[in-house]
């Protein structure tokens, strides 16, 4: 069985620590890594009510947790298309969170130091550069609840899309971006994964769309099951979004809801379809 911790409460830490703890925390992870990256979502300078951009509020949580186990703390996210990381990071209100906590903000994209991973059995890219940093260090993914016109959805697989040090991520659209998120997915797994559902996005996500206020947290360490069960809440069948259903089928993960162990809240009591765009 795989544990996924799903937590309704108000937007406060304790809620980020309950839906942390819950999911089993960062204890056995800090004793393989010293360093955790915690990667956020800034595909758009839009703030966290929008439901396009990581919570500061849940990032500061993951940062008191993580500083009590691991020698370093980095919050980290790449250039978008059509965002610059650096400016996002201050006008979300991350950069506040980072400086009071004493972390510091990395985009990716600055980094020189690239090592060439090689994609076995792969759908559509063969291999991927990504800063040397990513693979030396426990990747804590916090992603958000949200709805994708392209992916169905853009939860915890999807968000380690934004580990491509890449600013014109858009090419990646023209291989297939389901499968260019499968084969990321096949060489950088995360440690830990919790998906921001304080405020989530219904519609044409991922930046278009509407605020959807649940409440929630969803987290696990198993990232296919997390995205699995957040597809649940969000009325939509895992095994129909080809990224997630495709992970499974590569042993990636598990979406078989016999074998998935929710804790917390169940299912059926936060269930709230979202509009697809």
């Amino acid at each position: 069985m795989v544990d996924v911790a799903l937590v309704k409460g108000p937007r406060k830490l304790k809620t980020v620590y309950r839906a942390i703890e819950l999911a089993g925390g960062f204890t056995e992870i800090a004793e393989d890594y010293g360093r955790a990256l915690i990667k956020v979502n800034f595909i758009s300078t839009k703030t966290y009510e929008t439901g396009v951009t990581t919570d500061p509020l849940m990032v500061e949580g993951l940062i008191h947790k993580a500083q009590e186990v691991f020698d370093q703390v980095l919050v980290v996210e790449s250039d978008a298309s059509m965002t610059n990381a650096e400016k996002a990071c201050e006008v979300t209100g991350m950069k506040e969170v980072c400086d009071r906590n004493k972390v510091a903000f990395l985009n990716l994209r600055r980094e020189k130091d690239k090592v060439k991973l090689e994609i076995p059995d792969s759908e559509t890219l063969s291999t991927i550069k990504v800063p040397r940093i990513v693979v030396d260090s426990a990747i804590i993914n916090a992603a958000k609840l949200k709805t994708h016109s392209v992916t169905t959805v853009s939860l915890g697989m999807k968000n380690m899309f934004g580990l491509l040090p890449d600013k014109m991520k858009f090419k990646y659209h023209f291989r297939n971006i389901s499968k260019v998120v499968v084969d990321i997915n096949n060489v950088l797994r995360p440690n830990f994964t919790i998906i921001d559902g304080f405020y989530g996005l219904e519609g044409p996500g991922p930046t278009s769309g509407t605020p959807v206020k649940t409440n929630l947290l969803i987290a696990g360490k198993d990232v296919v099951a997390t995205d699995a069960t957040a597809c649940r809440v969000m009325g939509i069948d895992p095994a129909k979004v080809y990224h997630i259903k495709r992970a499974w089928e590569k042993g990636f993960g598990e979406i078989d809801k016999a074998r998935i162990e929710v804790v917390g809240e169940r299912i059926e009591e936060v269930r709230r379809p979202f509009k697809r765009g």
